[in-house]
């Protein structure tokens, strides 16, 4: 149970959704750190320059995680909870287990890493390729060392299996949507994180295995027009500015940490200039509370000690190492952040 914390169920990510990258192109971008990404009008951009806000210091935020309550979130922010969570209308889910051969259920309860991002593109929003995005090939050039595969409807997990089942979408199947691109994805950890999770799996008798990769399920979508609701979508990107496209990568599936995850690009046109446009990227990864909550039994044994879930999660962590999710949230989504900028800038 105990890296269950970075390895127990799925932002993220984050999936080919939040697949990690790293290489000179994502270097090519900086980021800039801001309070609120939305409140940057398009005229204090600056070229090949992010600007990055995760909430660290938000008033919402959890000084012990650096999360946010699904609860809170919920509340606080309806839009940004209509657009990031797993589908509208979601809710924590109700989850179902066996206690000493007695099925219970309990709710779910989850907290919430909620990325912003905002950057220009030189080019007018109509020569913008989003479906690039849509693509295995381009997904591949991301990152080599996550492996994706095609899936079908009847293979995403939410369909198939009844431990997953309310992770399923109300209206539809997963993988189903048009022009969609449906993957599976695996990710070894890196570094010193699974000799970690060895030796929690060995202290830890009876208790579910931890994995030594995160494994994924994802669609990817480019939204057609008639599915894109400006009015609201204007609301949450804060820019009343007409949009020309909508990138949505949802993590309806994960095998650990975590319960869902989902990214959305919106692009807009720049106010001032038609041949400019405005990227507004939004990351959400759901984080399941009990992982946060698993201190004790980590501080307890000296060789854990810097294996504490809430600290490798956030990067702060002797375990962390490399660029990828094994680097912890923090890095992994700035670094996502930097290649899907300069993806859609080319």
């Amino acid at each position: 149970m105990i890296l269950q914390v970075f390895v127990r169920r799925s932002l993220v990510a984050t999936a080919a959704l939040f697949v990690s990258v790293g290489g000179s192109a994502a270097a090519e971008f900086r980021i800039e750190e801001v309070p609120s990404v939305t409140a940057v009008a398009p005229a204090k951009l600056k070229p090949r320059t992010i600007v990055f806000s995760d909430h660290g210091d938000d008033k919402l935020t959890d000084a012990g995680t650096s999360l946010i309550r699904f609860e809170d979130w919920s509340r606080e922010r309806p839009v940004q909870k209509q657009f990031l969570s797993l589908y509208p209308g979601y809710a924590e889910p109700t989850i179902k287990v066996s206690v000493h051969g007695i099925p219970k259920s309990y709710t779910e309860k989850l907290h919430m890493y909620v990325v912003e991002a905002r950057f220009l593109i030189d080019r007018a929003p109509g020569s913008v390729d989003l479906a690039r995005f849509a693509r295995l090939d381009t997904l591949e050039k991301i990152d080599p060392s996550i492996k994706h595969r095609r899936i079908a409807a009847d293979q995403a997990a939410p369909q198939v299996d009844p431990q997953s089942a309310h992770n399923r979408h109300p209206d539809r199947r997963w993988c189903e949507a048009p022009a969609s691109l449906c993957i599976e994805s695996r990710y070894p950890l890196e570094g010193k994180l699974p000799v970690g999770i060895r030796l929690a799996n060995k202290l830890e008798e009876g208790g579910k295995k931890i994995s030594e990769f995160m494994e994924f399920q994802t669609e990817i979508r480019v939204l057609p027009p008639e599915e894109i609701d400006r009015a609201v979508l204007t609301k949450l990107t804060a820019l009343d500015a007409p949009i020309s496209g909508v990138l949505q990568q949802t993590i309806f599936s994960v095998n650990q940490v975590m319960q869902f995850g989902k990214l959305l690009a919106v692009l807009q046109e720049h106010p001032a200039d038609p041949n400019r446009t405005v990227a507004t990227v939004f990351m959400a990864l759901a984080v399941e509370t009990d992982v946060l909550e698993r201190k004790k039994e980590f501080e307890n044994v000296p060789v854990l000690r810097n294996l504490i879930p809430a600290q490798v999660l956030m990067g702060k962590s002797s375990f962390n190492s490399g660029n990828s999710i094994s680097a912890g949230l923090p890095d992994y989504v700035r670094n996502r952040i930097r290649a899907i900028a300069d993806l859609i800038g080319r």
